[in-house]
C-alpha cells in the first residue's frame, strides 16, 4: 500500500463503485491510502507500452536540448511573421498543463502564450460558439497554446449534460470546416489529445487530493466523472471519427508517462517547423510506441 497522507482542507465526496477493466471497484479519494490495484497499474494501464518511467537525468538532457530548439523555433516565427497554435485535450490529470509549462519555459512570453479559457459568460453564451477562442488566435510571429478549447464541446459538455444533442451534432458537423479555414490561413496548426489509463488518472486526481500545492486543481466535476470513463471514451471516440482530418489531423500521445509525453510533443511540433538552424540530429525520431495520429493509433484497450 501506498504511504498515507495528511489530508488537506478541501471538499470531501463518498466512496464510488467505478469499472476497471471489466472489474467493479470500490474508489474513496478520501482515503490518503491509494488502493493496490491503482498503485500497481498507474503506469502500465490502458496498454502502456513501458513499464518504467523514463529516467530522470536522460528526461532532464533532452528537454534542455529540446527548449533550445524551442527557442530558435521562437525566433524563425518573429523573422518571418510565420505563426503556430496547438491544442491540448485530454481527459482530466492527462498532463496538459505540464505540457505547456515544458514547451513555454524559456520562450520569450510576449510572442508565446498560453490560453485557458473559463466558462463562458452571459454574453458568450450568445454569440457564435467559436467566437470566444477566434479572439485568442495568434497573430504574425506568436506562438499559442489553448489549455483546452472548442472541443469542450465534444467532450465534457455532452458527457455532463452541458449542451443538448443539437447542439453536440452541430460542433461535429462544422468544426472541420472551421479548422479547414484556420489551416488555409497559413496557421501552423496542431491538435494534441494526451491519453492515459483509467488507474492513471485515479491515481494522478488522489495525487491532487492529497497535495496542498495541487488540491485546487481538484473540483466537484472530477469526482462527478469518476463513474463515467466509458461515457467519455465514447465521446472521445466519436470527436476522432468526426473531426481527424489529413489537414487537421489528431496526434495521439500516450501520457501515462509525463515525461516521454512532453519530448514528443515538442519533437512533433519542431519536426514541423522549418525553421532556421533546425537541428533534425538534437532533435531526434520520434517514438512510435508513443505518439501517432488518428483513432486507428488508440488501442481497444484505451
Amino acid at each position: 500500500m501506498k504511504k498515507s497522507k495528511e489530508t488537506p482542507a478541501v471538499a470531501t465526496s463518498t466512496p464510488v463503485k467505478i469499472t476497471v477493466d471489466g472489474k467493479e471497484r470500490e474508489f474513496d479519494i478520501d482515503n490518503p491510502t491509494l488502493p493496490d490495484w491503482i498503485e500497481d497499474h498507474k503506469l502500465t494501464a490502458g496498454g502502456y507500452p513501458y513499464d518504467e518511467k523514463m529516467k530522470g537525468d536522460e528526461y532532464d538532457k533532452t528537454l534542455e536540448l529540446l527548449q533550445i530548439e524551442l527557442v530558435k523555433a521562437q525566433a524563425w516565427l518573429q523573422a518571418t511573421g510565420k505563426r503556430v497554435m496547438a491544442l491540448f485535450e485530454g481527459r482530466d490529470a492527462a498532463g496538459k498543463g505540464g505540457t505547456i509549462f515544458a514547451l513555454h519555459q524559456y520562450m520569450n512570453p510576449r510572442t508565446a502564450r498560453n490560453v485557458a479559457l473559463t466558462k463562458p459568460t452571459e454574453a458568450e453564451h450568445g454569440q457564435w460558439y467559436f467566437q470566444r477562442y477566434v479572439k485568442h488566435f495568434p497573430t504574425a510571429g506568436e506562438f499559442v497554446t489553448f489549455d483546452r478549447s472548442w472541443y469542450n464541446r465534444a467532450g465534457v459538455e455532452p458527457v455532463m449534460g452541458f449542451c443538448t444533442p443539437e447542439q453536440h451534432e452541430q460542433f461535429l458537423e462544422e468544426t472541420p470546416h472551421f479548422e479547414r479555414m484556420i489551416c488555409n490561413d497559413g496557421i501552423h496548426f496542431f491538435k494534441f489529445w494526451l491519453n492515459i489509463g483509467q488507474e492513471t488518472q485515479l491515481e494522478r486526481f488522489h495525487d491532487r487530493r492529497f497535495s496542498p500545492l495541487k488540491n485546487w486543481k481538484f473540483s466537484p466535476i472530477d469526482i462527478a466523472g469518476l463513474t463515467k470513463w466509458e461515457d467519455y471514451t465514447k465521446a472521445r471516440d466519436l470527436m476522432f471519427e468526426r473531426t481527424h482530418k489529413k489537414f487537421a489531423p489528431w496526434i495521439i500521445v500516450r501520457a501515462n508517462d509525463k515525461r516521454r509525453a512532453r519530448l514528443s510533443v515538442m519533437r512533433r511540433i519542431l519536426l514541423s517547423l522549418p525553421y532556421d538552424g533546425r537541428d533534425l540530429d538534437v532533435i531526434g525520431k520520434e517514438d512510435k510506441k508513443i505518439i501517432g495520429e488518428g483513432p486507428s493509433f488508440l488501442s481497444k484497450q484505451d
